[in-house]
């Protein structure tokens, strides 16, 4: 293994890993925080007990995104040295804003964590939800200095030299809301699917059924919300990716000619040579429509982009189609989830239904990956798209692959321990059984 494929496979490592923790932690402070006010509303003792259980693995995963987070910092600098040094002044912003948003969020969950039975209710309440918009921002700050990346803006490169800097133009690019909108109501399906399958995989086995039906029933909502929010919000995406990167939605679409009339491409085989897919369904029409609203117009195709311009387009065409292969997945349970809650609601409780939710457990998280996969493949052979090379980047350093394997391990590791804890603090929930009553429709 190069040093350069070392560095990239290190960044994608740990970019992979933290983009799960980010996730879990930016969400989950909603979900405790919709517990939580449940309880206070009723005072049914098993929304407090969720309430409790959730905002430990809040922490959990607070901690995990704190420590992964600030080894992808470090490795901006130790693995892009001359990326930093030309793009650190100019998208800095929301990095710092970034570091803000977690210091309020940290002091907030600090207060929510020690403040039961201290502090008034609703104060009490109040700083849970501060963690999850904190959490948010934070995220929101992340993805708009990476859609920095893929949209450059707020400075001109003249001579190779990067002049008339503004921080604020480069942090709010052409790209930030889309991508952050994007990346948000992702975090929000991957995270409801996954912990509304754990818990309907404990309603399976009936293990304290009446914590996990609550539990369930909280996630599920987000889940299926987010799952038919978020293709409306890939079209906002796909629509911006074709003005503002060409390439790289050829590569997800394995758009070999530009044409008119171009096809929407479901599954196949990209064959980069003949420059044709094989074995995929093809929509007539279909993209060039979607993409400009009329199929008469042309989309650009991976033949009007220089061969070492363009991006792999195996790779990100596959993880295009798995990223909505998913994303389909999930609108489909949530539709069924929908009419279990609003018609037919002896479903919630029958095998099926559940089983169907424990399937899609890591679905989401599946999708998310996929998702980034795209953005950060399909974006090659650039850095900042247009502008640096990520070949050009890499630090000088040698043995990057001694580097990888560690942080291999470290991850691994950590994943192992987060898992376990969860465990752990799934199965110390105490039980609440319900009082028999002697009227059973009351």
């Amino acid at each position: 293994m190069d040093d350069f494929l070392a560095a990239r496979s290190q960044m994608a490592l740990s970019l992979g890993f933290h983009i799960i923790f980010s996730c879990i932690g930016m969400v989950m402070p909603f979900f405790m925080a919709v517990s939580h006010y449940l309880w206070l509303r009723t005072g049914n003792e098993n929304y407090k007990n969720v309430t409790k259980a959730w905002s430990k693995g809040v922490a959990i995963f607070f901690a995990t995104g704190a420590v992964s987070g600030t080894v992808l910092s470090f490795e901006l600098g130790l693995l892009w040295p001359t990326f930093m040094k030309h793009a650190g002044p100019i998208f800095g912003m929301p990095f710092s804003l970034e570091g803000t948003a977690f210091f309020i969020e940290a002091i907030a969950l600090g207060f929510y964590l020690y403040g039961w039975d201290k502090f008034n209710r609703w104060f009490h309440w109040l700083t849970g939800v501060m963690v999850g918009i904190t959490g948010i921002a934070s995220g929101i700050l992340v993805v708009a200095a990476n859609s920095w990346m893929n949209s450059p803006s707020g400075f001109d490169f003249v001579n190779g030299q990067y002049l008339n800097i503004d921080p604020m133009k480069a942090m709010f690019n052409q790209g930030w809301f889309s991508q952050a909108l994007h990346m948000c109501i992702a975090a929000f399906a991957a995270t409801g699917f996954a912990v509304a399958g754990i818990h309907a995989l404990m309603m399976l086995r009936k293990q304290n059924v009446g914590f996990h039906k609550a539990s369930f029933k909280i996630s599920a909502v987000f889940a299926i919300v987010a799952a038919f929010l978020q293709p409306l919000s890939g079209d906002i995406s796909a629509k911006f990716v074709a003005k503002s990167q060409p390439a790289k939605l050829a590569a997800m679409e394995a758009h070999f000619k530009t044409d008119t009339h171009v096809p929407l491409i479901i599954g196949g085989i990209p064959d980069t040579k003949k420059q044709e897919v094989n074995y995929a369904i093809k929509l007539p029409g279909v993209l060039s429509w979607m993409i400009t609203g009329d199929p008469a117009k042309p989309v650009t195709g991976l033949d009007r982009i220089l061969v070492k311009d363009q991006p792999p387009v195996a790779v990100t065409h596959y993880a295009f189609q798995i990223m909505v292969g998913l994303g389909m997945m999930m609108m489909a349970i949530g539709a069924i989830g929908l009419a279990a809650f609003f018609k037919w609601r002896q479903w919630l409780h029958q095998p099926w239904f559940l089983k169907l939710f424990i399937a899609a457990t890591p679905a989401g998280f599946i999708a998310v990956e996929a998702g980034w996969t795209v953005t950060e493949v399909g974006r090659q052979p650039w850095i900042i798209n247009g502008v640096m090379r990520t070949a050009d980047a890499v630090t000088p350093m040698p043995g990057i692959q001694y580097s990888f394997y560690l942080f291999t391990a470290v991850y691994v590791t950590l994943s192992i321990v987060v898992v376990f804890l969860l465990k752990r603090q799934i199965q110390m929930v105490p039980v609440i059984y319900d009082k028999p009553q002697l009227n059973p429709a009351l």
